[in-house]
């Protein structure tokens, strides 16, 4: 089995969506737009609660931290992309790949931990309101963010050892806008088989386990709501849920839109659109569908640009 990388490859080519000469404008005005979208409005999320005594709960520092991770969800790859559309170059150094590699991987997983935080968070305000401060206090809050990054950090460090680990041949094409995981091992040209281990035993404990926290938390959501007695009372405690249930829908959806794609025959190009649900899109809509119907969010940021309510 070869253990060591082939010495010789210094850079990857990043096909991207189309080699359409007429197409490249269009291309880089669209992604250049929706990237400014998230960078701004993730920004301004983050900037509202910041500002706002009011905001500094649990719930909205959890959005912050969130908010930040899309932020830098976003910036891995982007950027890049930008980069290579303007230049019409689709060079990628084999360590900026590695790189980014490590940064995307770091921060879905991030993205995926923070969101099972945020369902207990509103599963403990549901379900136990009398404990709420004391259950989710300053010092836990700050552990669950903390043991987050540790277990993603960790994570994608060990598929980033796992991929340094194989062979490639000296010229590779990679059908796709980012050096994604699962399309660099399926180019390589050693064996992959621990590689193909260690990603489904981490997607069973770090993807299957947080699901299934946000599902269980729901359950007990939806349960608790049931035996509100008022229609109004109802409302109110699910529309404190709303907003993160479509982002958690939102964000494992377009996920296993990718995964379908992905194992779909001849399918690259397709995963490579389906990939910019999840890696633009979602971190794009995230800040609106925690903002634009919500009225704390709103009047942090009327204060914060006029200073005053």
């Amino acid at each position: 089995m070869e253990l060591e990388n082939d010495t010789q490859i210094s850079e990857f080519l990043l096909l991207g969506f189309s080699e359409k000469p007429e197409l490249q404008p269009f291309l880089f005005g669209l992604f250049l737009s929706m990237y400014l979208i998230t960078v701004c409005g993730n920004l301004l999320l983050i900037l509202a609660v910041s500002s706002d005594p009011h905001l500094h709960t649990p719930m909205y520092f959890f959005l912050a931290n969130l908010s930040f991770a899309d932020i830098c969800f976003t910036t891995t790859t982007i950027p890049k992309m930008l980069v290579n559309i303007q230049t019409q170059r689709k060079v990628i150094t084999y360590d900026s790949c590695i790189m980014q590699i490590y940064f995307f991987t770091l921060f879905i997983g991030l993205d995926n931990f923070l969101l099972t935080v945020m369902a207990y968070d509103r599963f403990v305000a549901i379900c136990h309101p009398l404990h709420y401060m004391v259950i989710m206090n300053p010092r836990l809050c700050g552990l669950l963010v903390l043991v987050s990054w540790i277990i993603s950090a960790l994570h994608s460090l060990l598929e980033n050892l796992m991929v340094l680990r194989l062979s490639f041949r000296t010229v590779l094409e990679i059908p796709h806008f980012f050096c994604e995981l699962n399309q660099i091992i399926q180019l390589a040209c050693s064996d992959t088989f621990f590689n193909d281990v260690v990603i489904y035993f981490a997607t069973v404990l770090l993807v299957g386990c947080p699901l299934a926290g946000i599902l269980y938390s729901y359950f007990k959501i939806v349960s608790s709501i049931h035996g509100i007695s008022s229609a109004e009372g109802k409302y109110k405690a699910f529309s404190t849920c709303a907003s993160h249930l479509s982002v958690v829908s939102l964000f494992y959806c377009t996920g296993l839109g990718v995964y379908l794609s992905s194992a779909a025959p001849q399918s690259s190009h397709a995963s490579a659109v389906a990939s910019v649900m999840y890696t633009v899109v979602t971190p794009m809509l995230n800040p609106f569908i925690y903002s634009l119907r919500n009225k704390d969010i709103m009047g942090a940021l009327h204060i914060f640009f006029r200073g005053k309510p």
